[in-house]
């Protein structure tokens, strides 16, 4: 078990997330599901927690009931080695409901804010010039799913 579990709180929707994000990532399961008892707060024998793994990572999910909904303070960045798992990711995560925002960014049909991103945008950054950092960052703000290789042909321009 991972020392640190993102616990997502979901009105009611917990399993169908969780499947829904197994669905969407590679390498993923279903792992288990508690059921509210008579005590509560939930209807007795209905879906208090599931548990799941996206990539490894282990994240709980919880039907807690409408109190709370996710902003975009927290986000999940999904790093990602190509282009076409960019585009995957980014034509299914928002399906059914989501909406994309900018840079990357998009909520899926849960509000759950995600950054769909390039693996090699972190590493251009960290060993770029300011100019190339510059330029790259420039080409970034005006997209709104990343492209890779306008990132990198913006990187490399002199």
């Amino acid at each position: 078990m991972k020392s640190i579990t993102p616990f997502l709180w979901f009105d009611h929707q917990a399993e169908e997330a969780a499947r829904f994000y197994v669905s969407v990532f590679e390498n993923s399961r279903l792992g288990d599901i508690t059921r509210y008892g008579p005590e509560g707060p939930g209807d007795e024998g209905s879906v208090m927690t599931v548990s799941f793994e996206l990539r490894g990572q282990e994240f709980v999910a919880l039907n807690g009931g409408p109190l709370f909904s996710f902003t975009q303070a927290i986000s999940f960045v999904v790093n990602c080695d190509t282009q076409r798992e960019i585009d995957d990711l980014w034509e299914r995560l928002p399906a059914g409901g989501g909406r994309v925002i900018q840079c990357g960014w998009l909520r899926d049909r849960y509000g759950l804010p995600w950054q769909v991103v390039p693996a090699a945008l972190t590493e251009l950054m960290r060993k770029g010039t300011a100019a190339q950092c510059s330029r790259m960052m420039r080409a970034m703000l005006k997209m709104t799913k990343l492209d890779l290789r306008a990132l990198t042909d913006a990187y490399g321009r002199a």
